[in-house]
């Protein structure tokens, strides 16, 4: 006779309680709420007297994917968060100083399925074709001369630079409208069951007692459920990623936003600028061994435009992972399981990537141990891919002209970025593992933009004539230069289709 299946333990419905609020807790809520429902009992803690790190504001293409699992209309979701569109990353004096590259969502060229374009394109120059591969991506030309738009197929691959604490209100929105209910409250204790040490309940500075079944750590750096009362553990990588620093600003907008963020190094560190419709995001992070507070600040308030428009936020991190994102009947999402710096704007995506595998692995009774040692096993797998392509932006590079680079130029890195720095500077190959999140012309754009330049290419890439080859980049240079002539201005574009001035004075 074949086993019944389990079922829950209790009589009421599962009871999931988020500890903490900001864009990791109410990403995690309107996400359970809006595909759960009535299976679950889901209740949010936070206090309004507790800040957000609040400077995920520059995502990646999956958040797309994300917000249509959830429902969520686009221009509505862009008016709400004064959202502009993001082709990509602009990267200067990353490998020299005076020098720049792009890191673009796009497809550059047309693969075979034996050899990526760049095999291609590295035959071309051997053969006299000098156009830079800047010219084969859509996204990156678009991107440079600040256009955009929607176009059919999915033929532009895009992410959005948002305001993140404007985000989470629409999620908190949607939420509780999906019943979601929210207490306001601090959390001063967490009560472990005696017997199991499994977590009870929080513990509320009112007095009042916060039963659950599952509860989700997204308290942020604080990490207060998942390692101040369940130890679970970190794992340091800032040998890998040295700076352990951030001054967060905003400022008025002085001119029209542009479609893509910028990452401008520094002798310490790197400073971010992201355009939205109503402001601009600016940072600062750098290694606080190498430069102090004030002059850090100094530095950012002398690379800005336009006026402040809040106090400067001071943010302190260990760049590294949780080792048990899961650890008994809590599940860390967001800041509370492991930091990485917002280079490649993948905290959000972090975010993101938990929710949605905690939803696809949702206990029906008692937490399995299989689903979570495979919670466990993903993420750090995934933050490690992650990591690897961070690295790679400061172990590459050709600066020395301080002591920091000279640090990043010297460092061991992990051996499976060795394997793929190697690999693609002797074959001109990249191969990804596992789903991992950056694709293969994330990491041949990058590598190049570094200085890293393949030795050979795939003999494939041999098998077109001369004039065969000469077509063949020809038309995909044409095809780019012709649709990208066609596209409006990025910022106009913004305001017909979600502008978030015009829905107000509207």
């Amino acid at each position: 006779m074949s086993p019944q299946p389990q079922t829950n333990d209790n009589k009421h419905p599962r009871r999931i309680v988020v500890a903490g609020g900001g864009t990791a807790g109410w990403m995690a809520a309107a996400a359970i709420a809006r595909t759960m429902g009535r299976a679950v009992e889901l209740t949010l803690v936070e206090s309004d007297a507790i800040g957000t790190v609040g400077v995920g504001e520059s995502t990646i293409p999956p958040l797309a994917t994300y917000n249509r699992l959830l429902g969520i209309g686009e221009a509505e979701f862009m008016r709400e968060t004064q959202a502009t569109f993001k082709l990509g990353i602009m990267f200067d004096d990353w490998r020299v100083r005076g020098e720049s590259y792009f890191h673009s969502f796009g497809l550059t060229g047309k693969d075979h399925w034996s050899a990526g374009f760049q095999h291609f394109w590295l035959h071309g120059r051997s053969k006299g074709h000098d156009q830079s591969y800047d010219e084969y991506c859509l996204e990156l030309i678009a991107a440079r001369q600040g256009k955009f738009a929607h176009l059919p197929d999915d033929g532009m691959n895009y992410a959005y630079q948002l305001d993140s604490a404007l985000y989470a209100k629409f999620l908190r929105r949607m939420a509780e409208a999906d019943g979601a209910t929210r207490i306001e409250g601090r959390i001063s204790g967490v009560e472990l069951d005696g017997e199991s040490g499994d977590i009870a309940a929080l513990q509320l500075d009112s007095g009042e007692r916060i039963e659950g079944d599952l509860f989700l750590d997204c308290t942020g750096f604080r990490a207060l459920l998942i390692e101040q009362n369940l130890h679970a553990g970190y794992d340091d990588w800032s040998h890998y990623l040295p700076c352990d620093s951030a001054i967060a600003i905003q400022t008025e907008s002085v001119r029209p936003a542009v479609p893509f963020t910028r990452a401008m190094a520094h002798d310490a560190g790197w400073q971010w600028r992201i355009p939205l419709q109503h402001r601009t995001g600016n940072g600062i992070v750098y290694c606080s061994r190498y430069l102090d507070k004030e002059a850090a600040l100094e530095r950012l308030l002398g690379n800005i435009e336009g006026r402040t428009l809040v106090q400067p936020n001071f943010i302190r991190f260990t760049t590294g992972a949780r080792r048990k994102q899961w650890h008994r009947n809590c599940v860390a999402i967001g800041l509370s399981g492991g930091f990485m710096e917002p280079l490649e704007s993948t905290s959000i995506h972090l975010i993101q990537r938990a929710v949605l595998r905690l939803i696809r692995m949702m206990p029906m009774g008692r937490v399995s141990e299989r689903d979570v040692a495979e919670f466990n096993d993903q993420q750090f797998q995934d933050m490690e891919q992650i990591r690897d392509f961070l690295i790679l932006h400061y172990k590459a590079t050709d600066r020395r002209d301080s002591a920091f680079w000279r640090q990043c130029a010297g460092m061991a890195v992990p051996d499976s970025l060795v394997q793929k720095i190697e690999l693609f500077r002797e074959t001109g190959r990249v191969f990804r593992r596992n789903e991992e999140l950056f694709a293969e012309n994330s990491w041949v754009q990058v590598m190049m933009g570094q200085g890293i330049m393949p030795r050979t290419y795939h003999p494939i890439a041999e098998k077109l004539r001369d004039d065969e080859l000469a077509r063949l980049l020809a038309t995909v240079r044409e095809r780019v230069a012709h649709t990208v002539k066609t596209l409006p201005d990025h910022a106009a574009y913004v305001s017909s289709y979600c502008g978030a001035a015009r829905a107000e004075a509207a």
